[in-house]
C-alpha cells in the first residue's frame, strides 16, 4: 500500500491533551471485521440506540468491552514500565536550555546513556550538560550516534539505584511531542502515562491501549473468567518517526526489546487450541506476538529485538481481536490497526470517528476490533 492512503483531516481540537476522569470512561468504537459493521451506541433490547434527555444517541464506553468476552478468553497486555525519560539541562557557559530525552541505559558502571538531544546543533562531544541548580547531576557528551542522538556519561558517584532514583527525579513523563508542544508535563502525567499493570522498566512512551484498564475493571475481567496473559515490548519512538517514502514496503522500522516467556505462550496456546478468543491489547502486542509466531500459529518464547513493520494486507496468526487507539494520520500504528481490522472498515471508521467528535492520540477513545 502507499503512504498517502493513510491521509486524513484531523481537526487540532480532537486530539486529546488529558485523560479520562477515570482511566475506562472513554468512548468506545466497535468494529466486526466479518459482518463490516461498526458499532458506537449503546442499544435497547430490540437493538435501538438509546438516547439521552435531549434525544442525543449514548456512547458506548469503554467498560462495555466486557459484553463481547467471557470465561476462557485471554487479553493478552503488554507490561513495559514507562520511565520519566524527558530531562531539561542547561548547556555549560552559555546557560542554553537543552531538552535531553533519554532512551537506554547503555552501560550501568560508567553511567553511559543512549539519549536524544533538542536542539542538537548546539550539543558537540566535550559539551557538559547540567541538570539541576546545585550542579551535582552533570552529563558529557562523548559520543555523535545519529543526527539528534547522543551518547552521554552521567558524573554522578554514587551507588546505581541512587544514582537511577536521582535522575528519574529530575525527568518528567516522556509525552509525545503533539501533546508537550501543547501543555506542560505535570506530576499527574507520572501515573496517568503508566498502565496500572506495568512491571518492566525500559519503555519511552506508554502502549497506550493499555491506559484504558482500571483495577476495578481488571477485576471484573477476572470475575468474569477471562484470562490474562503478559508479554515486554519496550515501545520506542520509531512510531513517531514520519515516513518518508510512498511505497510503504520500503520504510524502516526501528529495533524495539522485547521478551515472551513459557507462561504467556501457554496461557495464549491453550486458549486458542479450546477455541477462546485471544485479544491483542495494543499494536505493540500484537508486533511482539507476530514476532514470536510459529507457522503453526502458536506463540513462541522469544527474547530479542523486533524491527516489525505490519501494514495490508497482512495475514495474522495469533490474535483474533484487538484493541487500538486512535491514532494520527500516516501513522505505522494506524496502518497496523488497518491491517487487523481491514483497510476500508479502518477508514470508515476513523471517517466517523472524526465526525462524531472522538479523540485521538495516547489519552484518546479506544476501538475494539472483533472477529465476526
Amino acid at each position: 500500500m502507499k503512504l498517502s492512503q493513510f491521509k486524513f483531516k484531523l481537526p487540532e481540537e480532537l486530539i486529546a491533551l488529558n485523560p479520562p476522569y477515570h482511566r475506562d470512561e472513554c468512548r468506545l468504537m466497535v468494529l466486526h471485521r466479518k459482518s463490516q459493521t461498526i458499532d458506537m451506541y449503546k442499544k435497547d433490547e430490540n437493538g435501538e440506540p438509546l438516547k439521552d434527555e435531549e434525544g442525543n444517541p449514548i456512547f458506548l464506553d469503554f467498560r462495555h468491552v466486557l459484553e463481547y468476552f467471557g470465561e476462557g478468553d485471554v487479553f493478552v497486555f503488554n507490561d513495559t514500565k514507562v520511565f520519566p525519560a524527558r530531562l531539561y539541562g542547561t548547556k555549560e557557559k552559555t546557560d542554553a536550555k537543552i531538552e535531553v530525552f533519554l532512551l537506554r541505559e547503555l552501560n550501568k558502571e560508567m553511567r553511559l546513556w543512549d539519549v536524544l538531544v533538542e536542539p542538537a546543533r548546539k550539543i558537540r562531544i566535550g559539551n557538559k550538560l547540567f541538570f539541576d541548580d546545585s550542579g551535582t547531576m552533570v552529563a558529557e557528551v562523548i559520543d555523535n550516534t545519529t543526527s539528534r542522538g547522543r551518547t552521554l556519561r552521567f558524573l554522578y558517584d554514587c551507588p546505581h539505584d541512587e544514582f537511577k532514583r536521582e535522575l528519574y527525579a529530575l525527568g518528567e513523563a516522556p509525552l509525545p511531542h503533539y501533546i508537550v508542544d501543547r501543555r506542560q508535563a505535570t506530576e499527574e502525567d507520572l501515573e496517568d502515562f503508566q498502565c496500572i499493570y506495568a512491571k518492566n522498566e525500559g519503555a519511552v512512551t506508554a502502549p497506550a491501549s493499555g491506559l484504558h484498564f482500571s483495577r476495578e475493571m481488571l477485576k471484573r475481567m477476572e470475575i468474569k473468567g477471562i484470562e490474562f496473559a503478559y508479554i515486554t515490548l519496550h515501545c520506542a519512538l520509531g512510531n513517531f518517526h514520519d515516513i518518508e517514502v510512498e511505497d510503504l514496503t520500503k520504510h524502516k522500522m526501528d529495533s524495539e526489546q522485547m521478551f515472551i516467556d513459557k507462561e504467556a505462550c501457554d496461557i495464549v496456546n491453550n486458549a486458542k487450541q479450546k477455541g477462546f478468543h485471544v485479544c491483542a491489547v495494543g499494536t505493540s502486542v500484537v508486533k511482539a506476538t507476530e514476532t514470536a509466531v510459529g507457522t503453526d500459529k502458536m506463540l513462541k518464547e522469544y527474547e530479542g529485538w523486533t524491527n516489525k513493520f505490519i501494514f495490508p494486507p497482512y495475514e495474522f496468526g495469533v490474535a483474533d481481536c484487538m484493541i487500538a487507539n486512535f491514532y494520527h494520520p500516516l501513522s505505522t500504528l494506524l496502518m497496523e490497526t488497518a491491517a487487523f481490522g481491514g483497510y476500508d472498515l479502518v477508514m470508515e471508521a476513523y471517517n466517523k470517528a472524526v465526525k462524531n467528535g472522538f479523540h485521538f492520540g495516547c489519552y484518546g477513545d479506544a476501538m475494539l476490533i472483533l472477529d465476526d
